[in-house]
């Protein structure tokens, strides 16, 4: 530390889900990554052990080098609010509060005391501490962000900007549901804020729940289920759910919902509305649950797009910035790209908890500290690219590969690239491995399986022989950020998937418009038929040369022996699976699946020329289906 400014500052976000770690020097992410890619829990939400030993090693240093270590969220502020909820609604959710109680008595009441052992624990473990002994009494400096702040700051001071209005939606932080927030240079003043248990993100939680989907998880799944329904329940839910008013602020009828005290997401009075008891998971879809989705998706963007027009007019910004997990609904930020007043959106690719751990430091960096932003110009952003995870060399893969037994070839780069092309214009799935690790939900060419998106069984043969999921979830284009108005209609840069776009006319193919359903789905809807979604639409991400040179490389050569310069680009884990993190988590993916190629850096290994398997574990059971 020098004139008492950190040298390095620890950021982490966990006990809820998604719990993660991220390193800052001097201001700046070096490193960062989600538990769960380590233990392979999916949504790990333990204290993030792992993710902190590989922020450490990546950065060369120990826990005892770094001056403050900050969490994401108060938890005595989340204690207040939960013991008040409970107060306001007895007797009702007595069960509720008794399950909660333990918990909250034996851990998160007391989580200053809980981290501070976890620390120090870390402290002595000189295999995760990374030197041989600690050769000093070290007190850990630990200090708490506010949940919203945390989000605030991972969307504000990474993003290109250095004036701009910041809005936060998601379940609930300590009591904020939304809130919005005026960055400025170094600061972020807090506007306004609504309060639980009227909440956008439950509310769209619920009816994950009502359809038959995990909450925290399957959201993304009601999302890809609305266009194959109608909005034929929006008014419905308008009348009797949600208030919602001019500015975008809304109020919602608890009457209908159980999440506040009991330990379902609806009530009895919602089945009533709505005709039926919640859906049972992995049954059957029907109609209903893709009009529900299509009609609360329709709800979540009207709202979204009242409240985000209300915010230009009332703040002095040409450029918005979105976190919290409402900010991962892609298809409602297309939608405010595209009807908003404002001049350009940024969203933190890790929009969710995750990003939390971000948030917190630079929070802490900037506003405890009063540290400057530097180098912003309204275009570059400062994640690198969300690639902020570990990465392995070529001597280390065919270490790892030769220490299996495992049929490899190495390739230089003029003669890789070329080869790869030719294997995915013939159809094959390939599994692609290089450089460092996405930190964030979304696979972004670090850790993706990719295809040919002319192919019109493509999206059927990955969803059932690769990932193990539902037909209906679409796939989402990599495309050369070059070349991304050629095939969609969309101009700027778009490197983290967080919105979508649609595809251009001349692209399309005339379909049937009288299908239902998922009889929508066995329509050859474009040229680029694997990743055209039913509404002919497609959740695009531009690649650019700068931050990812490999995936660049994979795309030109493509292009120039297609003349296409789009990619299939899906995250590499099967269903139930963290996204893979290291050597032996791809092979063991590409082995479980019907994969064909598998690509790590320069190391190309073919699944014809692969010996038996020997899988020790049943990874079916093993991954928790969601």
């Amino acid at each position: 530390m020098k004139n008492n400014i950190p040298e390095y500052i620890l950021g982490i976000s966990a006990y809820y889900h998604d719990s993660a770690a991220a390193l800052i020097h001097h201001g700046k992410i070096i490193a960062a990554a989600q538990e769960e890619r380590f233990t392979r829990k999916k949504h790990d939400a333990a204290f993030p052990k792992l993710a902190i030993q590989y922020c450490l090693e990546s950065a060369g240093i120990a826990l005892e080098d770094v001056s403050d270590i900050v969490f994401y969220d108060k938890p005595l502020l989340k204690f207040e609010r939960l013991l008040e909820t409970y107060l306001a609604y007895a007797p009702r959710g007595f069960r509720s509060f008794v399950t909660a109680m333990p918990i909250w008595l034996k851990e998160k009441l007391y989580l200053k005391k809980v981290l501070r052992t976890e620390f120090e624990h870390f402290l002595r473990n000189k295999e995760l501490n990374n030197k041989e002994q600690v050769t000093k009494k070290h007190a850990v400096n630990l200090k708490f962000a506010e949940h919203h702040q945390s989000h605030a700051a991972s969307a504000f001071f990474p993003s290109p900007y250095s004036k701009a209005a910041v809005l936060c939606i998601d379940g609930v932080g300590e009591w904020a549901t939304t809130s919005l927030w005026q960055g400025d240079k170094n600061t972020l003043k807090p506007l306004w804020e609504i309060n639980f248990p009227h909440s956008l993100g439950l509310l769209y939680s619920a009816f994950t729940y009502y359809c038959g989907f995990k909450v925290n998880s399957g959201e993304y799944k009601l999302m890809g289920l609305a266009p194959y329904g109608e909005p034929c329940y929006k008014d419905l839910i308008l009348e009797h759910l949600i208030d919602v008013r001019e500015d975008g602020s809304f109020h919602l009828n608890m009457k209908y919902f159980n999440y506040a005290t009991g330990l379902t997401m609806t009530s009895k009075h919602f089945d009533k509305l709505f005709g039926a008891t919640p859906r049972k998971a992995e049954t059957d879809i029907s109609q209903r649950e893709m009009d529900l989705a299509r009609s609360i998706q329709a709800v979540t963007e009207d709202i979204l797009l009242k409240m985000v027009r209300h915010v230009h007019q009332t703040t002095d910004n040409d450029y918005l910035c979105l976190a919290g997990g409402v900010a991962l609904n892609c298809v409602a930020n297309g939608e405010l790209l595209r009807n908003s007043p404002f001049k350009d959106i940024w969203i933190q690719p890790a929009a969710g908890d995750a990003g939390g751990a971000i948030g917190a430091a630079l929070a802490l960096w900037h506003q405890h500290y009063g540290q400057e932003v530097i180098n912003k110009d309204n275009s570059k952003d400062l994640m690198m690219g969300s690639y902020l995870g570990p990465h392995y060399t070529n001597d280390q893969i065919k270490e790892y590969f030769d220490s299996i037994a495992a049929p490899c070839h190495f390739h230089d780069d003029e003669a890789l690239y070329p080869l790869l092309a030719q294997y995915l214009d013939q159809g094959k799935v390939m599994g692609w491995f290089q450089g460092r690790m996405e930190f964030g939900p979304r696979a972004l060419g670090g850790r993706s399986i990719i295809g040919d998106p002319r192919n019109t069984d493509m999206q059927t043969t990955m969803n059932l022989k690769i990932k193990y999921r539902e037909s209906f979830r679409p796939f989402a284009p990599s495309v050369l950020a070059e070349d991304v108005a050629d095939f969609f209609e969309h101009k700027t840069s778009s490197p983290y998937m967080p919105m979508v776009a649609q595809l251009k006319s001349a692209l399309l193919k005339s379909v049937d418009q009288s299908k239902k359903g998922l009889d929508k789905l066995k329509q050859v809807r474009s040229l680029l038929p694997a990743i055209t979604h039913v509404d002919n639409s497609a959740r695009i991400q531009t690649v650019h040369k700068e931050t990812n040179p490999r995936f660049h490389q994979l795309l030109s050569a493509f292009k120039t022996l297609t003349d296409c310069s789009v990619l299939i680009n899906t995250s590499f884990n099967v269903r139930g699976e963290p996204i893979v993190c290291t050597m032996e988590d791809a092979y063991r993916c590409f082995m479980r699946t019907e994969m064909d190629v598998l690509v790590l850096e320069n190391y190309v290994l073919l699944k014809g020329e692969q010996g038996e398997f020997q899988d020790t574990q049943d990874w079916q059971q093993e991954f928790e289906l969601d």
